[in-house]
């Protein structure tokens, strides 16, 4: 099993790429199965997520070849050949449950194992199979899998009001909508970045879809949707993530692809804690201002709020900050367990139910840590870039689901850090 080593060093200087995003790219793949005709993603991400994804669509007779090194996806469901999604690809995976809707919704049933993914909250999928079930779906769920029928006429619209705002749910109902017979219009829908770049690529597929990036969308369903061609849009994220590593660490870095719009409440909040932000032609100039980090209190929301996932990594910076500062997790009810490894760096955290409170220190020391999960791993990272002293993070494999080359990225603006198997 790899570790990455850490060492804290000084400012960082440089530029680094952004990927198309993994939530994104995600729930592209799955569109394929809404048509016979080749679906193109350009800018998809090189990660073990994607490869997990593509694995499944294999399994279900999808074509798919991965060109100029993973960057682009080139897929075909001309030729399906299975309408089960198998637990033993779905378990490693939570968005492995967004080939149910399309699936669904072109061949009129479906197959698909209740999903894994990271641990950190139940995340049910009740609301996939609400949204599914007002289009007429028949559902059953026994021996870990979800069997789903549409009527034989096919699904039929609907109007639908999630009873919490769900990402992968309002995927799911909108992709399956899309080749419905007649109107559906979602209530209190998803408004993410990652909605409306999925809304973009089927509407190239032929789908008629109004309201992306609002609280209701509307689907006019048509008979079938053809190939296209479509560039995953820009991991807010990974970018978000790295927009820190200046921030602990100071000096400035450049963020290629970087937009302020994918992140506004972020930014804010990086604002109010004295970190400069600034466009540029090429993406986002981040440097912090003189003196040490502000603490910022800071609860997660729904997009367009501060992002869950990004809230590991803004408390690493809290860490460092002057005063105190209380982060709420407000999405998922076990996301703190990146705390207790940030205080044997020395840290100063008290968690309570769905609140931390974090009161910064000048500095923070270098530790053995084990990450948890995807984002707190990286938290670790940037932890122990700004640490004193070795920092050695261990099972690191959380990490590749989520960023790709993020050592060379690191290393290529400054930061000491190397990926080595455990002895």
């Amino acid at each position: 099993m790899d570790q990455i080593i850490v060492r804290g060093n000084g400012p960082l200087q440089g530029e680094i790429p952004i990927a198309g995003a993994k939530n994104a790219c995600l729930t592209l793949m799955p569109a394929t199965l809404l048509t016979d005709q080749p679906l193109t993603l350009t800018n998809a991400p090189r990660l073990s997520d994607i490869r997990t994804m593509t694995a499944l669509l294999q399994s279900m007779g999808v074509e798919v070849t991965s060109l100029q090194d993973g960057q682009v996806l080139a897929m075909s469901s001309h030729a399906l050949t299975s309408h089960r999604a198998e637990y033993d690809i779905v378990r490693k995976m939570r968005a492995s449950i967004l080939v149910l809707g399309p699936m669904l919704a072109r061949e009129g049933r479906a197959e698909v194992s209740l999903p894994g993914g990271c641990a950190i909250g139940a995340r049910p999928v009740d609301l996939h199979l609400s949204a599914l079930q007002a289009m007429g779906a028949e559902l059953d769920l026994r021996d870990g899998y979800v069997y789903a029928k549409a009527p034989s006429a096919g699904l039929k619209g609907a109007e639908f009001e999630f009873p919490l705002v769900s990402v992968g749910a309002t995927e799911n109902a909108l992709m399956a909508a899309t080749l419905a017979r007649g109107t559906t219009v979602l209530k209190n829908a998803a408004r993410e970045p990652e909605i409306v770049d999925l809304v973009q690529c089927l509407r190239r597929m032929g789908a008629q879809i109004e309201g992306e990036g609002t609280g209701t969308i509307t689907i006019q369903g048509v008979d079938s949707l053809h190939g296209a061609t479509h560039p995953v849009v820009t991991d807010r994220i990974e970018l978000g993530t790295y927009m820190l590593a200046p921030a602990m660490c100071g000096g400035e870095i450049e963020l290629l692809g970087g937009r302020i719009d994918l992140l506004a409440a972020f930014c804010e909040k990086l604002d109010e804690a004295g970190i400069s932000i600034n466009e540029t032609p090429r993406g986002l100039k981040v440097a912090r201002k003189n003196g040490r980090v502000r603490a910022v209190d800071v609860a997660t929301a729904p997009y367009p709020g501060f992002p869950t996932d990004l809230q590991a990594q803004f408390m690493a910076l809290m860490c460092l900050a002057e005063g105190s500062s209380v982060l709420e997790e407000t999405i998922f009810e076990n996301r703190f367990m990146h705390a207790p490894e940030l205080t044997r760096m020395g840290a100063q955290i008290e968690v309570h139910g769905g609140q931390a409170k974090v009161t910064g220190v000048r500095q923070l020391r270098g530790a053995p840590v084990m990450a948890t999960d995807l984002r707190a791993s990286v938290s670790l990272i940037l932890a122990g870039m700004a640490a004193e002293g070795q920092t050695t993070v261990s099972r690191v494999y959380h990490l590749d689901r989520g960023y790709e080359h993020v050592v060379r990225k690191l290393r290529g603006v400054g930061a000491l850090i190397e990926r080595v198997k455990e002895e």
